[in-house]
């Protein structure tokens, strides 16, 4: 997944839309002419990127045949899950500020909304997603760690399904199916991986729990 609109380089500072456009026109041409990724990320916030700005990334991204996804509704609500969704996005990350109609929309694309309880507790957030409302809507929940050195330095995975259900509220089942079947999806995976069915990759880890 290639990440380049999460935050302005230096070399940018002030020109968001000109990085913007680097992205489009350099990074990701680039990026696909090596066989680089095969999906496209951004960061949609007050301290990221516009929604406009990412619906560039979206378009140029969908252009050259890439899947997207979406740092969305960490801090604010800029309606970043509703533009995932329009884009048919693999899945929306956060989601501490989602609201319903993004949760709408996301349930009618079948966008995956990927939980990071990890940064979460470590930044001492005190709003968490709307989970009930997500299970009403029935969309796919999935678990991440974030693991970056900045907001979320936990690599255990164990130990973000254990937050998951302390902080957020998730069953045991959810937490499995969280890290298993709808984390798959979340990467587009689904057909090869994330349950144990005849024809998908036996890629399987046995607790003794």
């Amino acid at each position: 997944t290639l990440l380049a609109a999460h935050a302005v380089p230096p070399e940018f500072q002030g020109r968001p839309d000109e990085y913007i456009t680097y992205i489009c026109d350099e990074i990701l041409p680039a990026a696909v002419a090596e066989g680089l990724a095969d999906a496209v990320d951004a960061y949609c916030d007050t301290v990221g990127f516009t929604a406009a700005q990412v619906e560039r990334v979206f378009v140029k991204a969908k252009e050259l045949g890439l899947g997207v996804k979406l740092h969305a509704e960490q801090f604010s609500n800029q309606q970043g899950a509703a533009l995932a969704a329009k884009y048919k996005a693999l899945s929306a990350d956060h989601l501490e500020h989602l609201d319903k109609t993004g949760v709408e929309a996301m349930a009618a694309s079948r966008t995956v909304a990927v939980l990071l309880p990890g940064a979460y507790t470590y930044l001492r957030e005190t709003k968490i997603p709307p989970i009930e409302l997500l299970r009403v809507n029935r969309v796919p929940i999935a678990i991440a760690s974030d693991l970056n050195p900045g907001s979320s330095p936990m690599a255990s995975l164990q130990l973000n399904m254990a937050l998951a259900c302390t902080q957020f509220g998730l069953t045991t089942e959810e937490a499995l199916l969280g890290v298993t079947r709808n984390a798959a999806r979340a990467l587009g995976l689904r057909k090869a991986l994330g349950s144990i069915e005849p024809g998908k990759i036996a890629d399987i880890v046995i607790w003794n729990a």
